[in-house]
């Protein structure tokens, strides 16, 4: 049989792509690791540029580590979160003016006046800052939530609203995960031993356990949501279900729901490992919210335990005191327990006569904080010290023992009215009372798929504030993912009244 003849120019056109592969692949393996980490950098920014969209998915997976990836520039940090957000608002703009319109985003702007009327009462209390640059590194957070707000609902289509809620979810199961292997090997600092040694307090890769609580509340209520949901409902009322809206449910159906499930108990038992009392506290309210909303079995009741409890009050029949905490057992003791003790803060009139043990530092350091923003409020009353100048003045006002500012009052609202006064602090409550209205309208007008984003975002912002009377949940990349459930709130919002008024393409 003859041979075929070598065609060499069919030859070198078929072979040349495997050969300029391996030419690339030597290239790039004798490259320094510096030279390398900054090419993929740059292919990184390319791609984030020419695809903005992708930065929301990072952005995500970036928070939990903002701390552990970022570099100090004199009182500034920056780390990759800011320059993935960065590069996906320079992404955004390019992509309006190239295309002269707006993104794909289907959400409204419903949140961004809120955020207006925070911002005139902070630019107030720049009146007596003494810290300029903190003044600025606190307001640009707020910037950088109401940048990233607008960037979503500027880019996300309501077709990308699952995908979102998964990653999401994913990321928060991956926190719970490392936070469980903490608790259980003892992995961490000496001081976050637990029950003589025998396991440690879980903080993820947040460093303390508070804040730490403090994420996975703002993920539980989500997941509990999308668990009670049915995520197999159409994804608003009266909305035809086109072919794009049967991947939707497919993804909802074959993934979300599991991954919520998933997701739940691991969540659930990371933040037990925490051992933070504001933590419980708050995750509880908040679940209870989700569960009263989303199930009618859970409105009955509680409804029903809330009667009784009253009646068993007024009849002066039940008695919490420390009898009632010994009779528990195992995991309610200690859950009991650790509840008393951060109640005993609100019993303590006079620092200087409680004699300081390792059982009530913890205490008596964040009521001395308390007290101290109080004293700072009370001598600037309408103005305050100035946003983000909190740290700057405590020295002035610092009690005892407790010279340490530690960043925060671990109040926000006290911190709130020490650093910009009754006005600003008014222009807040005015901002999330605003907020909370409008997710509460978006719950009402919603169904199905949207309507639990609605209401595990309603139940994210009740820990949020409930959580913020004992902490400061605005750190580390946490106000953040704020913006991001409002974004969430706000697609989920305008997804159904576009569905309700027939335009599902």
């Amino acid at each position: 049989m003859p041979q075929r003849a070598l065609n060499p120019s069919l030859f070198i056109q078929q072979v040349w792509p495997i050969l300029a592969l391996i030419g690339l692949g030597i290239i790039i393996g004798g490259l320094p690791f510096d030279t390398l980490a900054l090419l993929g950098g740059a292919v990184g920014l390319v791609v984030l540029l020419r695809y903005p969209i992708l930065s929301l998915y990072l952005l995500i997976l970036i928070i939990p580590f903002s701390s552990l990836i970022a570099i100090s520039l004199g009182s500034f940090k920056i780390g990759l979160m800011e320059i993935v957000l960065g590069a996906g608002i320079l992404g955004g703009l390019w992509q309006r003016v190239r295309s002269g319109v707006g993104g794909r985003g289907s959400g409204n702007r419903s949140f961004f006046y809120p955020f207006l009327i925070f911002f005139s009462g902070i630019s107030l209390s720049w009146l007596n800052a003494l810290s300029i640059g903190a003044s600025l590194i606190e307001t640009a957070k707020w910037l950088e939530m109401l940048i990233l707000y607008l960037l979503m609902i500027e880019l996300l289509p309501r077709q990308q609203l699952p995908q979102v809620v998964l990653v999401i979810l994913l990321t928060g199961a991956a926190q719970a995960i490392l936070g469980i292997y903490q608790f259980i090997f003892k992995v961490g600092p000496a001081g976050f031993l637990l029950f003589d040694g025998l396991f440690m307090r879980s903080y993820g890769t947040f460093a303390q356990p508070n804040p730490y609580a403090g994420y996975l509340g703002l993920i539980l209520p989500l997941a509990l949501a999308i668990a009670l949901s049915g995520t197999t409902k159409q994804a608003c009322q009266n909305s035809i279900l086109t072919s794009e809206n049967r991947i939707f449910a497919l993804l909802k159906q074959n993934y979300l729901l599991p991954v919520a499930y998933g997701t739940l108990p691991l969540l659930w038992v990371a933040l037990f490992a925490t051992q933070s009392r504001s933590g419980w506290i708050a995750a509880f309210v908040a679940m209870l919210v989700v569960l009263i909303i989303l199930s009618r079995s859970a409105k009955i009741i509680f409804g029903t335990t809330g009667l009784f409890a009253m009646m068993a009050v007024l009849a002066g029949s039940f008695n919490f005191d420390v009898t009632f905490i010994n009779s528990g057992s195992g995991i309610y003791q200690i859950i009991l327990q650790r509840l008393v003790e951060a109640m005993s803060i609100f019993s303590i009139d006079d620092l200087a006569r409680i004699e300081l043990t390792d059982a009530n530092f913890a205490t008596l350091e964040r009521l001395a904080h308390w007290q101290a923003a109080w004293t700072m409020w009370r001598d600037n009353f309408w103005l305050g010290v100035g946003f983000g100048n909190y740290e700057a003045v405590y020295p002035v006002y610092a009690i005892g023992l407790w010279q340490n500012p530690l960043g925060h009052a671990h109040n926000y609202l006290f911190n709130l009215g020490a650093e910009i006064g009754f006005i600003g602090l008014v222009s807040y409550v005015i901002c999330w009372a605003l907020i909370f209205a409008i997710t509460w309208q978006t719950i009402k007008h919603s169904h199905g798929f949207e309507r639990a984003v609605a209401v595990g975002g309603l139940g994210i912002l009740v820990h949020l504030h409930i959580h913020n009377l004992f902490d400061n949940l605005y750190v580390q990349g946490m106000y953040l993912h704020v913006a991001i459930i409002l974004a969430l709130i706000s697609v989920a919002s305008s997804s159904c009244k576009v569905a309700q008024n027939g335009d599902l393409g």
